[in-house]
């Protein structure tokens, strides 16, 4: 029998957030992390209430994927009947990421694209897979690893709780052995630290005490973009008197359910991808927006080469009425929380990471509400008049975008 000997959370807002929108749950032997998304503080509450959801307790029944699958099934419920009947609560999300540790193993539960990770041997491997535009480009080989790092999109979920009735779970269960180490986290964390540098930190600290605090402040350090939230647990043998409950540690940010499907067969975690190598510099694909400035490095010849493109754009703008044009111009996006964002001007970024766009309006609606077959047409970026894009925006507020 296995027990989580040690176990750590941590949470921080990051640096360039006001607010935190993440919730955790820590008692032996279910571990929560949940990352918050909407407009206001609507992320922070639906992020909460799937924390709440844990702490009334698993059903008696079933095994541990149903019994985890149940508890978020109810909380999707919960969710997304509060932002229909709330105003203020409209269009609000969260992604979940619950393990329950059993006697030899342990189950995960996963929407979205927070995350799961095994350190054993000194080799991290990753135990769910994102719910995001991203990770499907990847998996269709649209995108390589390098370009994933840095799209414009990589923040845009295409599976959380609360978008819709009912939302697809995975679960997994894996075998463990005494020595194991758990983490559970956000991704203000995945989005700072290449898996890689979150193996070496944990590798390198004496305690999971000092591997929580570094990494919050490793995250930090590349950024903060977002916020962080990590939950580690060591699990070792013990007996079935040792196996007692822990006291339960809460970091909260601020009806009847249809038949679950059967649980996914049990797969191998994937190790960490040798790509994503500490110290190596993504590249930012042509043409694309970034929303987040990045520190750009030019040789002298690279910085002179840059300045006169950049000098001539502007030029070429001004001089013959694209500035003006510009105004009149609007494409659909997301910001840094997944949100859909009307931008007014051209969708790409200058040399120094000048872009040639500004935001005009937040939605506060979660680009995963547009139905998968939508995506590309509203993500494309393409040029649009004033009316038509908010038309767009408005249709998705309202829920009026048909399958």
């Amino acid at each position: 029998m296995l027990r989580a000997a040690e176990t750590i959370v941590r949470t921080d807002v990051g640096r360039q957030r006001r607010s935190n929108e993440d919730s955790s749950y820590a008692g032996a032997p279910v571990f929560v992390v949940a990352d918050g998304m909407g407009g206001a503080q609507a992320g922070e509450v639906a992020s909460q209430m799937v924390v709440e959801a844990f702490t009334a307790g698993l059903p008696a029944d079933g095994t541990p994927e149903e019994r985890l699958s149940i508890v978020v099934q109810k909380a999707n419920h919960d969710i997304h009947a509060r932002s229909r009947s709330d105003a203020a609560s409209a269009g609000m999300g969260t992604t979940v990421t619950a393990a329950y540790l059993d006697e030899d193993s342990v189950a995960l539960a996963h929407v979205g694209d927070s995350r799961a990770y095994l350190l054993r041997d000194g080799e991290l491997s990753r135990l769910t897979e994102d719910h995001s535009l991203v990770e499907e480009l990847l998996r269709g080989g649209k995108l390589t690893e390098e370009e994933a790092l840095e799209h414009p999109q990589r923040s845009v979920i295409t599976r959380a709780l609360g978008i819709e009735p009912i939302v697809e779970i995975d679960t997994w269960t894996y075998p463990l052995r005494p020595g194991d180490v758990l983490l559970l986290c956000s991704d203000g964390l995945t989005s700072m630290l290449s898996e890689q540098q979150v193996q070496q930190v944990l590798l390198d600290s004496a305690d999971l005490q000092q591997a929580g605090d570094r990494l919050i402040d490793a995250a930090n350090e590349a950024g903060g973009r977002d916020n962080i939230t990590v939950v580690l647990f060591r699990v070792e043998a013990a007996s079935g008197a040792e196996a007692a409950v822990d006291q339960p540690t809460i970091i909260a940010a601020a009806g009847s359910l249809p038949t679950m499907q059967p649980a996914r067969a049990e797969i191998t975690p994937r190790p960490v991808r040798q790509a994503r190598l500490q110290g190596w510099k993504p590249h930012m694909p042509a043409g694309m927006v970034q929303p987040a400035k990045q520190e750009r490095h030019f040789g002298r010849l690279g910085k002179s080469v840059a300045l006169l493109t950049a000098l001539l754009v502007v030029f070429c703008l001004v001089g013959g009425g694209g500035y003006l044009a510009s105004r009149q111009l609007y494409f659909l996006g997301t910001n840094g929380q997944g949100t859909m964002v009307v931008y007014r001007g051209f969708p790409y970024v200058l040399p120094f990471g000048i872009p040639m766009y500004e935001t005009f309006y937040v939605s506060g609606v979660p680009a995963a509400r547009i139905p998968a077959d939508r995506r590309k047409q509203w993500l494309n970026h393409a040029m649009r008049d004033q009316t038509s894009a908010i038309s767009m925006i408005n249709a998705l507020e309202l829920g009026q975008i048909s399958k």
